[in-house]
């Protein structure tokens, strides 16, 4: 794909991300599935409403109408695209700093398929555009009422928890502290100031040095931290140990099988989970499936094989059972339900798992290309074949940065500092003549 991604569409907002650019976005929808209505949501980077309102005059022009949510979090947007049977777009470059943004498409609350983004890239690089503008522009609150609804319909009770939160100065500061609010008593919100250029600026869900210290100075149980779109969620305990994805879904997993609840006595995992997570979860005696990193990808084989739960370690959560996509504020209100009821922190919930040393690189300024040299290639086979059964060895190009990233988990330390300087050197080499 040329503009696709694994997550919908990223860049420099201005640059590739213009308003020419936008327009012809818009227009590509309508080519693709000839709406009568979309709902337009987005985040509190200083390009969004640019994206969002050029995106809506190319649909406008094509006689479509346009709902316009305002700020929203991504998965408040995906789930009243699907409750509504319509075509949602969400303005959002997830955590990212605010320089970048993004445009996500939901077509009925999923991710579109390939084939529908080629028919959208093609139209953008050679369509004929529409100038009729016939098209309405409706502002809408009712994004949010129907997602303020789902947490009555799932029985959610007052919890007694002290909490903090971190908001990320993104798309869920206005509805993370409703929530909230309505189910503890006193949470500490922090980060929940927008100013277009704050969004996850040393803070939210890739910097949690933050909600680390929220949670020492106010003697908290614990602290939520959630990215720039609101689709993912990192956690912090009263000792100040993260709690990443891979041990939220072990938490959550046990949790459904001693309910009797975990379909098929299986969870969903990616190829970057700590091999630490997989030894426990078959002490557990439970099952699990490893998908290529990416959301959509643990979506479709939750769905394939009617799972119950998934996530990647970067903190997207899915729980089809609550709702259909990741939501880093559905998954915190999960959690207090499960310590509240368990009576246990999370630390005594997660005694069960050693996390094996796991060590993460990014090197810049590399094509993806030199994945396929066959030195590398021979590398990466042979990091495998040494480092056995119980680890993880995973090079793979970025899909949302610029960045060749190189993963590696194993008991032994040494093994992995050795084996990434070596992939490290190697990569870096072959890439100068790609």
């Amino acid at each position: 794909m040329k503009f696709f991604g694994t997550d919908g569409i990223r860049g420099i907002a201005y640059e590739k991300l213009n308003p020419v650019f936008a327009y012809k976005l818009g227009q590509g929808i309508y080519h693709a599935f000839k709406p009568k209505e979309v709902v337009i949501g987005m985040d509190t980077r200083e390009s969004s409403p640019m994206l969002a309102f050029s995106i809506a005059n190319g649909l406008m022009a094509c006689g479509v109408d346009v709902l316009y949510a305002g700020i929203v979090s991504t998965p408040m947007l995906s789930y009243y695209s699907k409750v509504k049977d319509m075509i949602g777009i969400m303005i959002t470059a997830s955590h990212n700093p605010y320089q970048d943004n993004g445009i996500k498409v939901f077509n009925k609350g999923y991710k579109t398929k390939e084939e529908d983004e080629t028919i959208i890239e093609d139209f953008i690089e050679s369509g004929t555009l529409h100038y009729q503008s016939f098209g309405t522009f409706i502002k809408t609150d009712e994004v949010t009422s129907l997602y303020q609804k789902l947490y009555q319909k799932l029985g959610f009770s007052s919890y007694p928890f002290k909490v903090g939160y971190d908001s990320a100065n993104g798309a869920n500061h206005i509805i993370s502290k409703s929530i909230l609010n309505q189910y503890l008593i006193n949470p500490i919100q922090i980060n929940g100031e927008p100013n277009g250029l704050n969004i996850n600026l040393n803070c939210g869900s890739t910097h949690l040095s933050a909600i680390k210290e929220l949670v020492k100075n106010n003697l908290l149980d614990i602290g939520f931290s959630y990215d720039g779109d609101g689709d993912r969620l990192m956690v912090i305990d009263d000792k100040l140990n993260e709690y990443d994805g891979d041990l939220l879904i072990y938490i959550m997993g046990s949790y459904l099988k001693k309910k009797g609840l975990l379909r098929h006595n299986k969870v969903v995992l990616t190829k970057m989970s700590n091999p630490g997570i997989l030894k426990a979860l078959a002490d557990q005696t439970i099952d699990y499936l490893l998908t290529d990193v990416g959301d959509k990808y643990v979506y479709q084989a939750i769905e394939e094989h009617n799972l119950s739960i998934g996530g990647e370690s970067s903190g997207h959560l899915i729980i089809p059972d609550l709702l259909h996509t990741g939501d880093g504020l559905l998954a915190s209100m999960f959690l207090l339900k499960i310590l509240h009821e368990t009576k246990q922190t999370l630390k005594e919930l997660m005694a069960p798992v050693t996390l094996y040393p796991l060590k993460l690189t990014n090197l810049k300024g590399i094509s993806k290309s030199v994945l396929q040299e066959p030195s590398v290639i021979n590398a990466i086979n042979h990091a495998k074949m040494e480092l056995g059964e119980h680890a993880l060895v995973l090079v793979r190009a970025s899909g949302t940065e610029s960045l060749i990233r190189i993963t590696l988990s194993h008991k032994d330390l040494n093994k992995v500092n050795e084996w990434t300087d070596k992939l490290m050197s190697i990569i870096q080499e072959e890439g100068k003549t790609v």
